[in-house]
């Protein structure tokens, strides 16, 4: 390969038709270090708006290492992966204390903090700091797995570092930001999971995978497990002009969020079941009928069925669990919900 080519004609490409992003303003490491978290798993278009917000409560990093963990996951909330927001947050309170607010510019340094990767780690050190370090994220491993006609399993560790090493050698001397980016680039607007651009590549030459015809069947990755089905009864029961609230497990899927008093099983089960069910665990006798709101929300690895029921008294109820809260709706919207349940809230405050 002729590597002072293949740099070229990419930082040429992408200095030309970069996308303009708000974390691409400066290189402040703390910017790019809250985007790249955000940017994990979810879309550039649903980031964006989030991004804007965030960085208008949070703008320095001291002021996201000063706020409260609930306020992180309601300036969180619908971004989904909250693990993310929890993990920055203890991030960047290691930073203010070991580090007086500075990121580390060292890989050993920067890799030790909570909620940094490798990944991460070589994003914030090549965007912001310059250093020569590859940031290897599923859309680079897409784009060499193609470029090297690669079919290794991407989803391997051993691919993963060999992609790594790959990416390190092609790295220009003083361009290491926007070589790392471009890569990013191509991946997210060319170098497509389905019906990748070719002609429209910037490196199209020196890509085997093309050459060979197999671009549409790179790169390669086992299959993830099938999704878990979980079916699941929450209640809005109502008191003067509160409403009960229940805080999950400090652990665990959706840890520290708020929702409405719920039930859930693994199984499909008749009104008659939930109804001993909910009798048996909150002390409420009723007969469901149609639910007042049903959802659907799919997680990467679960899936909820989420019928919800509103009781608008407590005649029905001969116990009050010590585990609910009582708040008002005014009071109710500074609280984090996990999605399903903020679509629910926003049909309570409208209603």
């Amino acid at each position: 390969m002729d590597i002072e080519r293949f740099q070229e004609q990419l930082l040429r490409w992408f200095r030309q038709q970069k996308r303009d992003l708000p974390w691409r303003k400066d290189r402040d490491p703390y910017h790019i270090w809250v985007s790249e978290i955000m940017l994990q798993q979810t879309r550039v278009e649903t980031v964006i708006p989030y991004y804007e917000k965030f960085m208008e409560q949070f703008p320095t990093l001291n002021d996201l290492a000063q706020a409260k963990e609930e306020e992180v996951l309601k300036a969180w909330e619908g971004l989904g992966y909250y693990s993310r927001a929890r993990n920055l947050h203890q991030g960047v309170k290691e930073v203010q204390e070991k580090y007086s607010g500075k990121i580390p510019d060292e890989k050993e340094k920067i890799l030790k903090i909570p909620g940094i990767g490798p990944y991460t780690a070589g994003a914030i050190l090549s965007i912001a700091y310059g250093r020569k370090e590859p940031a290897v994220d599923g859309n680079v491993l897409r784009v060499f797995s193609r470029l090297l006609n690669s079919f290794e399993d991407i989803s391997k560790i051993k691919t993963k570092k060999m992609i790594e090493e790959k990416v390190k050698e092609l790295i220009p001397d003083h361009a290491a930001s926007d070589f790392n980016q471009a890569l990013m680039e191509l991946g997210a607007m060319i170098c497509t999971p389905k019906s990748p651009q070719c002609f429209f590549c910037p490196v199209m030459d020196f890509c085997e995978g093309r050459k060979e015809g197999n671009e549409d069947q790179l790169p390669v990755k086992a299959k993830k497990k099938g999704q878990k089905i979980v079916y699941r009864i929450g209640l809005i029961l109502q008191k003067d002009d509160k409403v009960a609230f229940v805080k999950r497990p400090s652990d665990g899927l959706l840890a520290d969020m708020w929702e409405l008093p719920s039930l859930e099983s693994e199984n499909p089960l008749s009104n008659q079941e939930w109804q001993e069910k909910i009798k048996a665990e909150f002390g409420i006798e009723l007969k469901l009928n149609q639910p007042w709101m049903t959802i659907e929300h799919t997680f990467s690895h679960l899936k909820w069925y989420l019928a919800i029921y509103k009781l608008d008294h407590l005649a029905q109820i001969s116990k009050l669990s010590s585990q609910w809260y009582w708040f008002t709706l005014e009071e109710a919207e500074k609280l984090s919900f996990p999605k399903a349940y903020k679509q629910v809230m926003m049909k309570l405050i409208r209603s």
